[in-house]
């Protein structure tokens, strides 16, 4: 099958990509009216489309096409709970975990408050030294163990809102907090070493209690501390299960007061908000955790009530579909200008490509048009110094947003300026772009004109990341409604972690002789090269 790079009924936008292949970026600036109805507020995050490559024509034929799509009816079925997950036939209710789906079904934002207050009688617990291990000595260190969505967003939260300053009176309160993902036994190790099991929790995040990479670095958590309490009975206070299989929590010794549950129509990427948030709470505390939740129930009460012509989420999406099937942008580069954001990149991978990644509809058809790009970046300045050239002189089309932070946390002006006037010149750069004096000099042009969007936060506080990831969440839904996808299962991740079965029983020496070429070479290698046995 050809593909074809746009979607039925765009075209219109067709005729308007090519139109605007060849308008400069400085021109459109000159729309005074269209630079208005690009900048827009929420929740202390101010979202400049300005520097997309749109002009006022081409944005009332976007908002057509989220018309004809029945975006709002489609977001208002989510939101009160329709099983918009066909694939797995779920609901998708993530905003009724911060309190922002008002339609849900009652019974279900019950158990969402119910959990919420156990949680937090926990976390008061053990920030105040009230809660105590099996030795009688309080909880210093917490380990948690998770991947994917059980990992990305609590570490990106605590990352970025966990570090003591001025701004953040009795977040130092909280306990130290270790993050594993990787099934490659030296993420466990670094993260144990120095720890003493007497002042130790671990946390195990799982829907179904049995992922892999989670199952086995919590049997290596497990074991270490066996190892060195030598008691069974004391799995139950330093071991806490958030999961859907109760069950099996409690074969591997856990407590019921101690299970907190992740509900079906909780998707991984969008749980941090639930019990998985539970390290945020424990560094941050619960208030700040509150704030956290407020950002975000902005966002859900905006997408909810905005206009289209001032909805933040669905011009975030209506612009980035438009970079990736009309303008063919194949990547997305997110560049955090602030060094405690610097896992944001990683987050938005997995919610956005793991929702969107996807080549058929949500009625089974295989889709002839360009679906989510790839979305990848890292930290300015450093980037600068690094990919940043292939952005501005190479030959891939990309967009970006740029992620800032106005206010100074650490009193250092300078360091902050510089940081601030590199992240606005690098958009300016690659919006305007530059060409040399002379002909012989076109190894210093600069083409431009690639889109992006500048998100200026005023500050970096809970309800202003709550906010943010918020809008990309819903950006998420907005898109996948556009390609006609469902943006709430993630089938391609399974087939590798099948195929992964049979291949570690042949690492281990069972007959490999059926597999594939190259993956019986493989194989035949790895074992050429353990030691012979005595």
């Amino acid at each position: 099958m050809t593909a074809v790079n746009t979607p039925p009924d765009w075209e219109a936008l067709v005729t308007s990509a090519k139109r605007i292949e060849h308008a400069k970026s400085l021109a459109l600036f000159q729309d005074d009216a269209r630079n208005r109805s690009l900048r827009l507020a929420l929740g202390g995050c101010h979202f400049d489309f300005m520097r997309q490559r749109v002009d006022q024509q081409i944005l009332g034929e976007l908002l057509a096409v989220a018309e004809k799509r029945k975006i709002f009816a489609k977001r208002d079925a989510m939101f009160a709970g329709a099983h918009v997950n066909v694939s797995e036939n779920r609901q998708v209710l993530h905003p009724a975990l911060r309190n922002g789906a008002p339609a849900a079904p009652k019974a279900l934002q019950e158990q969402v408050l119910a959990t919420k207050a156990r949680l937090y009688e926990l976390v008061e617990g053990i920030r105040s030294g009230r809660y105590r291990g099996y030795t009688g000595k309080a909880i210093s260190d917490v380990v948690h163990i998770g991947i994917g969505g059980s990992h990305l967003g609590p570490e990106l939260a605590v990352t970025a809102l966990g570090k003591t300053n001025s701004n953040t009176s009795g977040y130092e309160n909280g306990p130290n907090i270790h993050f594993v993902a990787n099934v490659d036994a030296r993420d466990i190790a670094l993260s144990l070493s120095g720890l003493n099991p007497d002042t130790t929790l671990f946390i195990m995040v799982s829907k179904s209690f049995s992922t892999l990479e989670t199952q086995l670095n919590a049997t290596t958590a497990r074991s270490w501390f066996l190892e060195r309490t030598g008691n069974l009975e004391a799995i139950g206070q330093h071991f806490i299960g958030v999961t859907a299989n109760v069950d099996l929590a409690h074969k591997f010794g856990l407590h019921e007061e101690r299970i907190y549950p992740l509900w079906d129509w909780v998707g991984g990427r969008f749980s941090l908000w639930s019990a998985v948030g539970l390290p945020i709470m424990l560094k941050l505390g619960t208030e700040a955790f509150e704030q956290f939740l407020a950002g975000a129930r902005a966002a859900d009460e905006h997408f909810l009530g905005a206009p289209a012509t001032e909805n933040i989420p669905l011009i975030a999406a209506l612009l980035a579909t438009w970079n990736t099937v009309a303008l063919n942008c194949d990547s997305l580069a997110v560049l955090s200008y602030d060094q405690r954001l610097s896992l944001l990149p990683d987050y938005l991978q997995q919610l956005e490509m793991e929702s969107n990644g996807k080549s058929v509809s949500i009625d089974g058809q295989p889709l002839p048009y360009r679906t989510m790009q790839i979305l990848w970046g890292g930290c300015g300045t450093n980037g600068q110094h690094a990919y940043h050239q292939l952005l501005h002189q190479g030959t891939s089309r990309f967009a970006a947003d740029f992620i800032l932070v106005g206010r100074d946390d650490l009193d250092r002006p300078e360091h902050h300026q510089w940081l601030l006037a590199n992240g606005f010149a690098q958009g300016q750069a690659m919006s305007l772009g530059s060409q040399p004096e002379s002909e012989k000099q076109a190894y210093k042009a600069v083409s431009g004109q690639h889109p992006s969007t500048t998100i200026l936060m005023d500050e970096l506080g809970p309800k202003q990341l709550g906010c943010l990831l918020a809008v990309y969440e819903h950006k998420v839904f907005c898109q996948g409604v556009l390609w006609n996808i469902n943006s709430f299962d993630q089938w391609g991740v399974e087939l590798g972690k099948q195929l992964a079965l049979p291949i570690f029983t042949q690492l281990q020496g069972q007959d490999a002789s059926h597999q594939d070429p190259a993956t019986r070479y493989l194989i035949d290698y790895y074992r050429s090269l353990q030691p012979a046995e005595s």
